[in-house]
């Protein structure tokens, strides 16, 4: 009954309000204090780590730094956030460096990730990227898709003693397929539910091709063709058509190396 009464006093009441509330801010000062002054344990680059590079342990090192230091989105749990995940395609952590959100993504989202997975040739060198600008009617009505293996046909016109020849022939078989993209840059094949016309196929290729190919595209009044690996393609041309070898195609494009 005392307490009853005690609590239907306003004054009572009142201080006792007052009193939980100091409980209350004293509590929650303390909290502050002590997650500013006892230090968290945090991930760190051991070594500089380059874009589109996946992070592994070996990577990785630990400290222990107070809370209060920390600035920023800083990422502090390694297993689930760091380890096994790739470095953004713009960034470049330091050795020493803490790792923030923004450049660490998962290899879904990291752009052209295909790069990551570049094969490599005969003499175990990784290949490069070549980019064949394309339409919808050269990729066989947009049936050309990353992964497949294609080959490239090179078609020349020419001037021989007055009389207009085509020179025709396969530059390269068994060319991958990297990846597909639209005119802003976009996957292809990324989004069904859009109608993305293609415009560069990126294929891998080796040093010596990639060169060969950076001629032929100079050469006036020369096409370079795609055409898939299971297709028998031939020219058709009222005008005579004079077909080379691979090797003949290959020396037909270096002579015009130093024009």
């Amino acid at each position: 009954m005392k307490l009853k009464n005690l609590l239907a006093n306003k004054n009572v009441v009142t201080i006792l309000g007052a009193i939980l509330i100091v409980i209350v801010l004293y509590g929650f000062y303390m909290w502050r204090v002590n997650s500013a002054i006892n230090p968290i344990r945090v991930p760190y680059a051991l070594k500089t780590i380059g874009p589109r590079t996946k992070i592994t342990n070996e990577e990785v090192g630990y400290l222990d730094i107070q809370q209060s230091s920390i600035m920023g989105n800083v990422l502090t749990n390694a297993n689930t956030q760091i380890i096994g995940m790739y470095t953004n395609i713009n960034s470049t952590i330091p050795e020493g460096s803490l790792f923030y959100e923004g450049m660490v993504v998962r290899y879904e989202e990291l752009a052209d990730s295909f790069l990551i997975d570049m094969p490599k040739d005969i003499n175990g060198e990784y290949m490069q990227a070549y980019d064949f600008h394309v339409g919808y009617e050269s990729t066989y009505g947009n049936s050309v898709y990353p992964g497949n293996y294609i080959d490239l046909y090179l078609i020349s016109g020419n001037e021989d003693d007055g009389n207009s020849k085509i020179i025709y022939g396969k530059v390269a078989s068994n060319v991958k397929v990297l990846a597909v993209k639209d005119g802003e840059g976009n996957h292809v094949f990324e989004n069904i539910t859009e109608n993305r016309e293609p415009s560069i196929i990126i294929l891998a290729v080796d040093e010596e091709l990639l060169s060969l190919l950076r001629v032929a595209e100079k050469i006036n009044n020369t096409e370079l063709k795609l055409v898939p690996t299971n297709v028998q393609y031939r020219v058709e041309s009222s005008e005579e058509i004079l077909t080379l070898t691979e090797d003949e195609v290959k020396g037909y494009i270096e002579q015009f190396r130093a024009n």
